[in-house]
């Protein structure tokens, strides 16, 4: 069968859509959250030194990091209207999937050169391995409501993320063996890199192949894309003008307007934690030993994907039962519960046990809220620019969020009590969901 006949709803292209999620994953889980922020600080502490000449003066390696991660969403949230205006308009999202699937794998191979002295280049690496990821998974997303019926998108979604999450931990499982274990995959210490270090390395390399092959069979079965209707002027800016429009059609979108505005606030903080989790695990648990703490780190990280894709299950079916509002609005609930708790985490067991609810909570929360805003879309072909809408304001949340966020523990001194100021976002964001429910949800 021609690839561009594959029907809408049926089981080859349902898969093909949610195996991207297979494919990109583990750039979130290790180089996001697991490898690669303790890659960064053993890499400062080897070297002994907290700050680094960059920029035109002297930046701590913390502030250094998360000012490249802002810079990089505002990035982010600029290009992806920009994509979405011109792939609405020529017909050919697939293109510019492609071409950000393959910056972000290349990227992420890059990041093997990341050093001291390649500052600037492995902050580049770094830097465009998030636009690539972001921007792909955005495209993806729009994809949904193109491949799957309705009734469809929440069990597609959710096997997304449940793919997402088993390809991922087993990238991470083989990424765990060598950097515990170097000598047996030949990996040696030598004048410019101790062989855990080296280690860290190659599993950034085996991120960009695996991103970059797996997504091949997502590539050959998913359409183009739709060609827009009208005229093609100003092709360009049409992203911007779309968004525009998506505004102002939200005046008579109450349920996607409100529901938008709950997304905006606990996505903010669904985000900032996704972010900022092994940073706080790094810095604020009692390890021990700098071996104890990268073991420790890594298998909470683990725990936390496993746990996610019963989760992700649980949370679809809880949705179907009771809809996806109320289901919402209970994992928001589980959130700030969650948020309180890690105030008080000091172990490591405390750390596993608070990496193990985040981890049934963050996948069925990312799944339904992806499916719910599918959901809520009008009828239209333009999936493109209203899903490019949605991630922009995730984008403008995840600034808003990490900066707030490191705000809050520069001033207070503590990241626990930034964890709590956190909880009071997935709270306000339950609220606004309660405004939803009034209205028949899906």
């Amino acid at each position: 069968m021609s690839r561009t006949l594959v029907l809408k709803g049926s089981k080859k292209l349902l898969n093909a859509w949610a195996f991207y999620d297979w494919a990109n994953s583990v750039y979130s889980l290790v180089i996001s959250s697991a490898v690669f922020p303790i890659f960064y600080g053993a890499l400062f502490r080897t070297a002994n030194i907290e700050k680094v000449s960059v920029f035109g003066g002297e930046i701590a390696r913390a502030p250094l990091i998360s000012y490249v991660t802002s810079l990089a969403f505002v990035f982010i949230a600029i290009v992806t209207p920009l994509v979405s205006g011109i792939a609405d308009y020529l017909g050919n999202k697939k293109v510019f999937m492609q071409f950000f699937c393959y910056l972000g794998g290349i990227s992420c191979i890059g990041l093997y050169w990341f050093s001291l002295e390649n500052i600037y280049l492995g902050l580049t690496c770094y830097f465009f391995g998030l636009v690539g990821f972001w921007v792909s998974f955005a495209i993806n997303n729009s994809y949904l409501p193109d491949v799957a019926y309705p009734e469809q998108q929440d069990r597609v979604s959710a096997k997304g993320f449940s793919l997402g999450y088993i390809g991922s931990v087993i990238l991470l499982l083989f990424n765990l063996a060598m950097v515990m274990q170097p000598d047996i995959f030949g990996i040696t210490t030598d004048e410019n890199d101790l062989a855990e270090l080296k280690a860290m390395k190659y599993s950034f390399v085996s991120v960009g192949i695996w991103w970059i092959i797996f997504a091949q069979y997502s590539f050959y079965y998913l359409p183009k894309g739709y060609k827009r209707a009208g005229e093609r002027n100003n092709v360009i800016l049409n992203g911007f003008k779309e968004l525009r429009l998506v505004w102002g059609e939200l005046g008579e979108q109450f349920k996607l307007k409100r529901y938008l505005a709950a997304f905006f606030v606990y996505s903010m903080a669904v985000q900032t934690v996704m972010l900022i989790a092994t940073y706080f695990g790094e810095e604020e648990i009692n390890w021990g030993t700098d071996s104890e703490r990268t073991t420790g780190l890594i298998v909470s990280i683990l725990l936390i994907q496993i746990v996610a894709i019963l989760g992700a299950v649980l949370t679809a079916r809880a949705s179907k039962a009771f809809g996806n509002i109320i289901t919402l609005i209970v994992v928001n609930f589980l959130w700030v519960i969650i948020c309180i708790y890690a105030y008080y985490v000091i172990t490591p067991t405390d750390f596993y046990i608070a990496a193990g609810c985040v981890g049934i909570v963050m996948g069925g929360i990312q799944a339904l809220s992806r499916s719910t805003y599918s959901k809520f879309l009008p009828e239209t072909k333009d999936t493109t620019s209203y899903f490019s809408f949605y991630d922009v304001a995730e984008k403008i949340g995840i600034i808003i969020g990490t900066f707030l966020y490191g705000f809050v523990a520069q001033v207070t001194g503590s990241m626990r009590n930034a964890i709590i100021f956190l909880g009071l976002f997935f709270l306000v964001g339950m609220i606004l969901l309660l405004r939803v429910n009034k209205i028949k949800s899906p």
